[in-house]
């Protein structure tokens, strides 16, 4: 079936990681030309906004492709949006594991990496700076 007149098109739905992401038009500009490149047809790429996206949604395979990258991936937020429950707020910084030999020996430089949702830390064993991506 399908609607007779029409093509065929695809819709990717798009969850910003925050609202006020900068590369979020460059990303769905990029999505609409990859397609395009591949010939799947039109495409049609919209934003959802809700529920907020959480880092909780990467995947096991896609925290391994961060860390294989140089960047650490984030702990679990155990956010709603899991069906998980809600943790308290942390005072304290979790201990963020180096990406690259996997000492724990880490210290964190700077609040905010290349972008607002990662931060920059450096490895005391290693000595190599590479930057987490934080839990929302």
């Amino acid at each position: 079936g399908g609607v007779v007149g029409e093509p065929a098109s695809l819709e990717i739905v798009l969850t910003p990681t925050y609202s006020g992401c900068p590369a979020t038009e460059v990303i769905e500009q990029a999505i609409s030309e990859a397609i395009d490149a591949a010939g799947l047809g039109p495409v049609r790429v919209t934003q959802r906004r809700a529920p907020a996206w959480t880092t909780d949604w990467i995947t096991p395979e896609g925290r391994e492709r961060l860390r294989a990258y140089g960047i650490a991936p984030p702990g679990s937020c155990a956010s709603e949006a899991t069906g998980a429950n809600v943790q308290p707020i942390r005072l304290m910084a979790r201990n963020v594991d180096c990406p690259r030999c996997g000492s724990a020996q880490t210290e964190r430089l700077s609040a905010f990496g290349s972008t607002a949702c990662k931060s920059l830390y450096r490895c005391i064993s290693c000595r190599e700076p590479f930057e987490h991506f934080k839990p929302i």
